[in-house]
């Protein structure tokens, strides 16, 4: 009778332990999940704010058609990876996606920035001005939503991966998550927007 109610009782903490490992891992996941949105929220205003800075650009860089195309066409690639990565964070993919879409949509402003210094009325103004200040503070909040969710993604891939939390994980489909990562060295710095 003892050893059967001592079987219980080693039952009854095995099933909480587990739960508790579960919760956990739920938690966890619901943190990175939480900081991926904080990205979502800064590029949604960042793709809001590159038309409104291209149709201000058009107006005195009319013989660089071919570079605002550009802009607007990795504008939009990166919204579509965007709206991909927002609707399952979880998947590596996705956020692979959104990384390489993020690259070419920032090596493109950069060109823009760059091929704009020829233009003096352009960077007299003021609509002009008032949107790289913008696009300069979006960036810099983009930079630390990427560094919460990174720290928040980091935390969640430890936990997973500890022994035995990595059976549970496994057994109930918590998969590894991708940190949001700038490969290429010189696409780490955000474009240049001095005026």
């Amino acid at each position: 009778m003892t050893a059967l109610i001592v079987l219980i009782i080693i039952f009854v903490v095995l099933i909480a332990w587990s739960v508790g490992i579960y919760n956990k891992l739920v938690s966890f996941r619901n943190r990175f999940k939480n900081a991926f949105s904080q990205i979502d929220v800064q590029l949604k205003r960042r793709y809001d704010l590159i038309p409104n800075l291209v149709e201000v650009a058009k107006t005195y860089m009319k013989h660089e058609r071919e570079t605002l195309e550009a802009v607007i066409q990795a504008r939009n690639q990166a919204q579509q990876a965007e709206q991909r990565a927002a609707g399952n964070p979880e998947d590596p993919n996705a956020i692979r996606n959104l990384m390489g879409a993020e690259q070419a949509l920032t090596g493109s402003l950069g060109r823009l920035f760059a091929l704009s210094e020829n233009y003096p009325d352009l960077k007299a103004n003021q609509n002009m001005l008032q949107l790289t200040e913008e696009l300069s503070s979006t960036e810099n909040k983009i930079a630390f939503a990427r560094q919460a969710f990174n720290d928040a993604v980091m935390n969640y891939n430890i936990y997973r991966e500890k022994f035995p939390n990595m059976i549970f994980a496994g057994m109930f489909g918590f998969s590894q998550a991708q940190p949001f990562v700038i490969e290429e060295a010189a696409q780490r710095e955000a474009p240049r927007v001095s005026f």
